[in-house]
């Protein structure tokens, strides 16, 4: 018997009607170490090898079901993937089309918390230094939770009872379900786009993680690190810990403890103030009666109560200063005119009129000494500086 001819087109789709066919490879569970995972950004298709230590097999996600992941598959990974067997017909190859997958030996939202909480870390949306201070006594605080739940009643109850000055702006928002995430970010962004509140309180009662997933979502996280008004996350009860919880500038173990935060205590406050009061009172009065000592002790002083004596005290102190001062001139006036008088002493040796009267005289031509007979010709007119005058004479001769 002879068999037909058939094409690998042929081939391959009769081996996937096969495949298909078999209720054994409809909805399977393979369980396999995640490899060459490939996250295609283009389409939202994973794309994956399953493997164990002898066997591997291809597979891939599609869009639709990937996007409902609450974390993402990485090299190394340990997987329980259900899905089903095909094949894609253009390369004959076998592959398993995954449906939904989850961690193996941990929940999905387990490793997705411990993702994304890693690489918000490493970005520094939970590093201290970042973290705004909470305000010491707000005159506004936000409050974002059910409007529902037990969250609420205890808030506005703490806050009533410790600072009722403070005026709470409530912002009613979902705490689970697919809008609760959206609300939350909006009721952020719009707290700080009119500057509404002091400080805000985001939050809600305890429950299960996927109860507090809301608070665990990156857009929320991102929300609470943006805000420009500080934030105390409040949720869950003391042992419950989100990604907001992280992010936020101040965590709260439960609603209640966060209004307590939020607010001072208006009983200690009163008493501060009241300490503050006395120790301002005791400082005045101290201060006022030095300041009265100090008064007696003017008015009590003779200058004080005759003021004459003040100013006859005054005028022995400048009559003694003008006595002094006569004394100290006239003593440099005389020894200005000794060292004067000895000066002109030295001068009067030195001086040509001295030599003048002793017989000799000076020869000046145009006002200036003759040293010798070339300076003169015959018939010039010269001065002759005598002790006693001065002749004015003309050359008839020269010799030398």
């Amino acid at each position: 018997m002879n068999s037909p001819v058939i094409t690998v087109t042929q081939l391959n789709s009769y081996l996937k009607s096969i495949i298909e066919g078999d209720e054994n490879l409809r909805n399977i569970y393979v369980c396999g170490e995640v490899s060459n995972f490939t996250n295609h950004y283009r389409t939202g298709h994973f794309y994956m090898v399953l493997k164990d230590a002898e066997s591997s097999i291809k597979a891939v996600m599609f869009r639709s079901n990937a996007q409902r992941l609450r974390f993402m598959p990485e090299n190394g990974m340990m997987i329980i993937a259900r899905g089903r067997i095909s094949i894609f017909e253009r390369d004959g190859q076998y592959q398993l089309y995954i449906d939904d997958m989850q961690p193996y030996g941990a929940g999905a939202l387990s490793v997705a918390y411990e993702q994304l909480k890693n690489r918000l870390a490493s970005e520094g949306l939970f590093d201290e230094k970042l973290k705004k201070a909470i305000p010491v006594c707000p005159s506004r605080v936000g409050v974002i939770t059910s409007p529902t739940g037990a969250a609420i009643h205890d808030i506005l109850n703490v806050l009533g009872r410790r600072f009722p000055l403070a005026e709470v702006i409530f912002c009613p928002v979902e705490v689970q379900g697919v809008n609760a995430a959206q609300q939350i970010v909006e009721a952020i962004e719009r707290f700080n786009a009119g500057r509404y509140a002091d400080v805000l309180i985001v939050g809600r009662g305890g429950g299960s993680i996927e109860d507090l997933w809301t608070f665990n979502e990156e857009r929320v996280a991102r929300a609470v690190f943006s805000s420009d008004i500080p934030i105390i996350s409040a949720v869950g009860h003391e042992t419950d810990f989100t990604i907001c919880d992280f992010v936020a500038d101040l965590r709260a173990p439960t609603p209640s403890a966060a209004a307590e935060l939020a607010v001072p205590n208006r009983v200690v406050l009163m008493e501060h103030i009241n300490q503050l009061k006395n120790s301002l009172i005791n400082i005045l009065n101290l201060e006022i009666e030095k300041k009265r000592t100090v008064i007696k002790s003017l008015t009590g002083s003779k200058f004080f109560s005759s003021p004459i004596y003040y100013i006859d005290v005054k005028r022995q102190t400048v009559d003694s200063l003008v006595e002094k001062m006569s004394v100290y001139m006239k003593r440099e006036v005389n020894e200005k005119q000794s060292i004067l008088s000895l000066l002109c002493g030295k001068l009067h040796a030195l001086s040509p009129l001295k030599v003048l009267a002793r017989g000799y005289s000076l020869t000046l031509k145009n006002n200036s000494a003759l040293c010798s007979i070339k300076e003169v010709e015959i018939g010039d007119e010269v001065d002759v500086m005598l002790s006693d005058g001065l002749l004015n004479c003309s050359i008839l001769s020269k010799a030398e």
